[in-house]
């Protein structure tokens, strides 16, 4: 957050050592690292909410092989995610484009741990410490360090992660050929297509289709999009950091996810653009050195502006001493509170500002904790739209309908938050605070009793439509 002060700001994390991305689709200068319906998350399919996630036991692994693959699980995982993604493809193609499907026609491991004499060549560069995924458009080929990157893919997150990054860099195999892109295409484009041919790909196992994997709509989905978070472009002012943050990324996933891939093929720098509105991008001069401290005066400040975002019949009561004991229309929830018999928002300002301060795991390379300012301030904003739904006479309790309804507004609230003379303001990393909060415990989709729905697509779908359609979107959706 930021506001008309200059001593504030809103931080994002700071770039980890770690790479994980890909090769362009387009590139002849080798491997360039990067640093529907109404529930559309609910799968039809064989595979539940509850269901397994991973790799289907008893089924044999795929005959194809890599160059330099030693057998071990790593390489095996990623075989057979490949043999899966291929076999997508080769069903997909012919549904949305003209000519012959052609798979990749190269595929290599490497480990980054091994010495400088044991590394190959890919893509026409040394692999030696090359911790990464890529695809290489030169010869047709994916790549990926089974060293370092996978393993600790495996570990953060689960074996679904390597199957989304594999996924992505075949996307790139696919756009290509299939047109979506070509070397002039910004390479935001590129990946934001990528992502979202992946999302096509996970609708597919999810609704039980893949030969090798299976992948559940709650803690399997939730760690592929962990993942995507990881991934994001860390440092917004990098000129190099051209593959989106963490709300774009995801959002790119989610569509192919809910639309296919002809959702994907729409994807564009027209649309792009479009999806990013007044949405802030980039740091202003002066933001990288603080962040809006979580106290009595920037929540007085926020409930001000909460109350000219959306105004009510009459204003709730702010309660900065705690969050209520005595509420009998509702528990109270930890660090801020919502009574809908006295009307008012109760803060535990101390636990609020912890929510908003630094958390551990944070600064690993690979992680999907994004802390900052905005992750306690959306939790204080999405109790405030318990208040507005009061008002509006809608029901505060369910996870399904008052929690989603909930994180949908709150995600109308931040957008409106980005606009020129909101006061405090939005500012670069803001949206991948919320989104790493919707994802790590969900509060922001709780209903008054702090009841959330175990699937964070869900939770994300909902915060998402909210940023990009506004209040009314929530209320049509969440009825």
């Amino acid at each position: 957050m930021r506001t008309t002060l200059p001593r504030l700001r809103a931080a994002i994390l700071a770039t980890g050592l770690l790479l994980t991305g890909c090769a362009s689709g387009f590139t002849d200068d080798g491997p360039r690292a990067a640093t529907a319906a109404e529930n559309p998350w609910q799968i039809a399919g064989s595979t539940s909410s509850t269901g397994p996630s991973g790799p289907r036991d008893n089924v044999p692994d795929t005959g194809k092989r890599a160059e330099n693959g030693d057998g071990g699980a790593m390489d095996t995982l990623a075989l057979n995610a490949l043999a899966d993604v291929e076999t997508f493809w080769q069903a997909e193609w012919p549904k949305h484009f003209q000519g012959a499907f052609a798979p990749v026609a190269k595929i290599i491991s490497w480990d980054a741990t091994a010495p400088k004499n044991q590394a190959v060549e890919f893509c026409g560069e040394d692999t030696y410490q090359f911790v990464n995924a890529a695809y290489c458009g030169r010869d047709h080929s994916i790549g990926w360090d089974r060293g370092i990157l996978l393993p600790e893919l495996v570990q953060s997150f689960d074996d679904m992660a390597v199957v989304m990054v594999l996924a992505h860099e075949y996307g790139h195999a696919v756009q290509g050929q299939a047109k979506m892109s070509n070397r002039a295409t910004p390479t935001l484009v590129q990946e934001q297509q990528a992502d979202c041919l992946a999302g096509a790909f996970l609708r597919h196992v999810a609704e039980g289709d893949s030969a090798h994997f299976t992948l559940n709509t709650t803690d399997g989905l939730n760690a592929v999009l962990g993942a995507t978070v990881a991934v994001r472009d860390r440092d917004p002012n990098d000129p190099d950091n051209v593959h989106g943050t963490a709300f774009e990324r995801i959002t790119a996933v989610q569509v192919g996810y809910t639309d296919g891939v002809a959702g994907c093929i729409r994807i564009d720098r027209a649309e792009i653009e479009a999806r990013r509105g007044s949405l802030p991008v980039t740091f202003e001069y002066g933001e990288e050195e603080g962040q809006l401290p979580v106290d009595r005066e920037s929540l007085t400040s926020m409930a001000a502006e909460l109350g000219r975002i959306m105004p009510l019949s009459a204003a709730p009561k702010f309660d900065y001493s705690g969050t209520g004991r005595s509420c009998a229309g509702a528990p109270p929830t930890e660090p801020v509170s919502y009574c809908p018999d006295t009307d008012t928002v109760g803060s535990d300002v101390a636990d609020l500002a912890e929510r908003g301060g630094p958390a551990a795991g944070a600064e690993a390379p690979l992680s999907a904790i994004v802390t900052g300012d905005y992750n306690a301030f959306v939790a204080f904003v999405s109790r405030y739209t318990l208040a507005v739904q009061r008002d509006r006479g809608l029901s505060l309790t369910g996870a399904e309908g008052a929690g989603l309804r909930t994180a949908c507004l709150s995600g109308a609230v931040t957008t409106a938050l980005s606009r020129e003379g909101s006061d405090p303001r939005l500012s670069a990393g803001d949206l991948d605070e919320a989104v790493s909060g919707l994802l790590a415990d969900g509060f922001v989709a709780s209903d008054v009793r702090g009841e959330v729905v175990p699937s964070g697509f869900a939770r994300l779908e909902a915060f998402r439509l909210g940023v990009l359609e506004g209040e009314q979107s929530c209320y049509t959706r969440y009825a």
